[in-house]
């Protein structure tokens, strides 16, 4: 194969693999846009401001969980990162305080075995209160890790959006990279010689 035939060859593969690679950099970064956009305007829509640090909740925090808060006090959620902070950092050390770290399935499961019981002996004052009392934590449980999921999957598709952003810069940089390579060539097709051999 001679030199111009091969730098004509190598010329259109470079320029076609920018294309691509510009092309795929361009999706990417609707996707991401896509991604933060909605994750802000949900977040946004929801109104959740983090405790200030003067807030009695936000003392009650243990002091690492104070400290991964502290950043964002005050402020109205608009990210999934501040999302991840709260579910983890606010909603879930909450959350552990209600039945004494048990997670909602573990109360559930108390609640319909204690109301099985109470139907059994319906004047018992005492499973009366027990039932009433693992109802309101559950409850409680239940709204807790609902928030706590949303909060963490607005978290998860705003690091998707972050991914995505971050392809699509490597794939400009790459296709910017693989165009300059093919009009190189094509430029230096114009000077090869026909007849040299690679």
């Amino acid at each position: 194969m001679n030199r111009k035939t091969f730098d004509k060859i190598a010329s259109i593969i470079g320029l076609m693999l920018a294309v691509v690679l510009i092309v795929a950099g361009a999706m990417l970064q609707w996707g991401g846009n896509f991604a933060n956009k909605n994750v802000k305007d949900q977040l946004v829509n929801q109104k959740i401001t983090f405790p200030t640090t003067d807030n009695g909740g936000f003392k009650a925090l243990p002091a690492d969980d104070q400290k991964a808060m502290a950043k964002y006090a005050g402020q109205t959620m608009t990210n999934g990162d501040q999302a991840a902070t709260f579910a983890n950092h606010y909603i879930w050390v909450h959350m552990q305080g209600i039945a004494g770290g048990k997670v909602y399935e573990e109360v559930s499961g108390e609640f319909i075995a204690a109301s099985a019981q109470l139907k059994a002996t319906p004047n018992d004052t005492a499973l009366q209160a027990k039932v009433a009392q693992l109802g309101g934590q559950r409850q409680t449980l239940f709204m807790g890790e609902t928030l706590r999921g949303m909060l963490l999957n607005a978290y998860a598709f705003g690091t998707l959006g972050k991914i995505a952003m971050m392809a699509s810069y490597v794939m400009f940089i790459g296709g910017a990279l693989f165009l300059i390579l093919a009009l190189l060539g094509f430029a230096h097709l114009r000077r090869a010689a026909t007849d040299s051999v690679i």
